[in-house]
């Protein structure tokens, strides 16, 4: 009869609430990181439209600038949502890990198992809809969308007046833009990678 390893219950318990204490910690930081792009990005959006419409007459030896600052935006943003797709999966990783962990102790004392709530067969997807996760990569995608149709507008504006077909084109930017955002997002948003 095989031997049971000696288990400290206790031990067990504090360390799977120092893991979620320190990921919860974790996330809210990783937020406020998401806060502060986007307020940056909204920001200087905002700065940028109303410099431009105050100083219409110029608009043209400025837009070159613009042009490159959201194009420089939308990197920003393609870069955040890499951060928030790796941080996701390595989160998923380290939870598929200590389930492992708790897996091998339940099997020894099966007693334990009520204790803990998610086991390898209920852990939440890396992509779980409406999770806090992919609702701030959905804000990232669409930020990052919105400064690279920016971007292309004054990249128009150096080229003359805006024209109707101009919003055609800048609308098919935005949908194309988020979609590629999100794609790359989601291209990112796997473990072990």
């Amino acid at each position: 009869m095989p031997v049971k390893p000696k288990l400290n219950t206790d031990e067990i318990l504090k360390a799977e609430y120092n893991y979620i204490a320190n990921t919860v910690f974790q996330a809210n930081e990783d937020r406020s990181r998401v806060a502060s792009f986007y307020f940056v990005t909204v920001g200087s959006l905002v700065a940028a439209i109303l410099s431009a419409l105050f100083s219409a007459d110029n608009l043209r030896n400025i837009s070159a600038a613009f042009s490159g600052l959201f194009f420089v935006l939308t990197i920003l943003g393609s870069l955040t949502l890499a951060q928030l797709a790796r941080l996701r999966a390595a989160w998923h990783e380290s939870v598929e890990a200590m389930n492992e962990i708790k897996d091998f102790y339940i099997k020894q004392h099966e007693e334990i198992e009520p204790a803990f709530k998610w086991r390898l067969k209920t852990l939440p997807p890396t992509d779980k809809p409406y999770s806090i996760a992919n609702l701030m990569a959905i804000e990232v995608a669409l930020m990052s969308a919105i400064t690279s149709t920016t971007s292309l507008y004054f990249l128009l504006t150096i080229l003359g007046d805006i024209m109707w077909w101009s919003w055609l084109i800048l609308s098919a930017a935005l949908i194309i833009g988020y979609i590629a955002q999100w794609a790359w997002y989601k291209h990112l948003l796997v473990d072990n990678q």
